[in-house]
């Protein structure tokens, strides 16, 4: 399930008021969603929740279930 805070910041970077993320929502599927704003939107996850991605994980996401999947295990190893 997409958080409400991971789904914000995409939503943000998107300038979106808003679009249903699901965990199997690819990017294809959301408006506004291309490499440049690919970028943008991993730069604003890293910042707002404190994390790093390492390009070879980026590479192997697949969907936003999978972005949200990264991102809980990162903020898991912080504790």
């Amino acid at each position: 399930m997409i958080s409400e805070a991971l789904k914000r910041t995409i939503l943000a970077e998107l300038k979106l008021t808003d679009c249903d993320l699901e965990d199997a929502t690819l990017a294809s599927e959301v408006p506004g969603w291309d490499s440049l704003s690919h970028v943008r939107i991993l730069t604003a996850v890293e910042e707002t929740f404190g994390v790093r991605f390492r390009g070879l994980e980026v590479l192997r996401l697949k969907n936003v279930g999978e972005l949200q999947a990264l991102l809980d295990r990162k903020l898991s190893a912080q504790r």
